[in-house]
């Protein structure tokens, strides 16, 4: 057993024998035991003194000032009684990370008025834009410049509904591989590693959450609404690091992005279905994914309170693997279909609005495309941690699938499948495009208005508003009151 409880070292003292004792006190580590106390691996695209522990954000330096501190955050991670992620800690640490600046030495930093503006503006005239270009009206109704920081605030509930269902499946499975027998006399035992299984789940998401913090430029980079409803939200330091190298105006590159963000908020505010049918594919995928329980009893046997790493290292290698089952299989369709038909439409109606008026448009699209298409690191960390990567996969296909949707039937023809989930295209359709373009589409609006009317109602709250003046709705909402 360890001298150094849980993997922590003395702090440095001055060796006795001058030089010499320093020289062989930096070569053995400095006196401060493990560099990597429980395990926690580098993160991509992570610099700085949580790159390598991620638990050093929180911790500090572990010098005698806040050793104290350090064994105090360690007893609340041990005393953790919550859900299956420690969320107080993963947004503790996604601001400690957000804090030390990216990869290439940018600080965070507060928004100003004249960046508030200038995406207020930016917002307004994609809006005026994408009227020509779909017939979704706009769902902004608000536009926000976002530190990353303030990134962090706004995006944590999502990222919780995500993260949730795969993280309980590891919280039951660490019980589960005990033998029955065994569980009622390893009660505490099992406790303490929910407790360190949700503490090392908070961290590692929440780690991933601010390097992601500082890469993202709005709040629907991921193709899934992760801020507050009609709310269309820009990240002016992110959007200028993004633009440095690409030799276009960084007015043309906001206002890009802004274009993108507003076609993403006219979505999801006029398709009141897509959330739930997106963030139910994701729960589908997660009900099928499986524990690598032969790994998780490995570590399980050999778990010794003073070295949890061993428990951390599982997950950081990724214990999820998707079970081989006509099931399965279908969910991941489902969910990758999805994304790419929501990215591949926000693609198509952008391209659209932005080819007669920004000269940079095809360089700017084509930019997006590889940087969706490739996933940053965080994203790749997700991938780890949940079995899932977020990224759409057939993005061109859904692309040319919508364009030629277009030119097929016009704006409201190509708009209107949003009415249903039904209507949309499957993923076979994405190897016919010409097809499903020159297929008969069922209605179903009848079908709609007799259930509606059915269950006692006019069967239109459920429809997509895809008419961009609704002033007569309003009145007649306000006459009905």
């Amino acid at each position: 057993m360890s001298d150094t409880p849980f993997g922590f070292g003395l702090p440095p003292e001055e060796p006795e024998n001058g030089d010499e004792g320093k020289k062989k006190d930096q070569e053995s580590g400095g006196g401060q035991g493990p560099a990597n106390p429980f395990g926690f691996g580098g993160f991509p695209g992570a610099d700085g003194p949580g790159a390598d522990n991620p638990l050093a954000a929180m911790f500090g330096s572990m010098n005698p000032n806040d050793l104290g501190a350090a064994f105090q955050q360690l007893g609340q991670m041990l005393s953790y009684e919550g859900g299956p992620v420690n969320w107080d800690m993963a947004k503790q640490i996604a601001r400690q990370t957000v804090s030390q600046g990216t990869s290439d030495g940018i600080k965070d930093a507060s928004i100003g008025p004249a960046d508030r503006t200038a995406v207020q503006e930016a917002v307004r005239l994609a809006d005026l834009w994408l009227d020509d270009a779909t017939s979704l009206p706009s769902g902004a109704g608000s536009a926000v410049a976002w530190s990353r920081a303030e990134w962090v605030e706004a995006t944590l509930p999502v990222w919780k509904e995500l993260v949730d269902p795969v993280a309980e499946r590891v919280g039951a499975a660490m019980g589960d591989v005990l033998p029955e027998e065994m569980q009622a006399m390893a009660g505490p035992l099992i406790g303490m590693m929910r407790s360190m299984g949700g503490a090392m789940f908070g961290t590692q998401i929440g780690q991933a959450v601010g390097v992601l913090a500082g890469e993202v430029v709005g709040s629907s980079d991921i193709g899934l609404p992760l801020g507050p409803a009609g709310k269309a939200a820009l990240l002016p330091l992110n959007i200028e690091s993004f633009g440095k190298d690409l030799g276009v105006p960084q007015e043309e590159v906001r206002l890009y992005l802004a274009l993108r963000e507003a076609a993403h908020q006219r979505l999801f505010a006029h398709v009141p279905w897509l959330r739930s049918h997106l963030f139910g594919a994701v729960e589908g995928y997660a009900r099928g994914i499986k524990v690598d329980t032969a790994k998780l009893e490995d570590v399980v046997g050999q778990f010794d309170p003073q070295n949890p790493e061993e428990l951390q290292n599982a997950l950081q290698q990724g214990m999820f693997q998707p079970e081989d089952t006509p099931e399965q299989k279908a969910a991941l369709a489902r969910l990758e279909t999805a994304l790419a038909l929501v990215e591949g439409w926000v693609d198509a109606v952008v391209h659209a609005a932005a080819k007669p008026r920004l000269t940079s448009a095809d360089a700017l699209r084509e930019t997006l495309r590889r940087r969706r298409a490739s996933g940053g690191p965080a994203e790749q960390t997700f991938a780890t941690l949940i079995g899932l990567e977020l990224r759409p996969r057939r993005l061109r296909d859904a692309s040319r699938l919508w364009a030629s949707l277009t030119d097929a039937r016009g704006v409201d023809g190509r708009d209107g499948l949003w009415a249903h989930p039904d209507m949309l295209p499957t993923a076979s359709d994405l190897d016919d495009p010409d097809g499903f373009v020159h297929r008969e589409q069922l209605d179903f609006s009848e079908i709609d208005k007799m259930l509606g009317e059915a269950a006692g109602g006019s069967g239109s709250g459920d429809k997509p508003n895809l008419k961009k003046d609704d002033s007569k709705d309003d009145e007649k909402g306000d006459d009905s009151e």
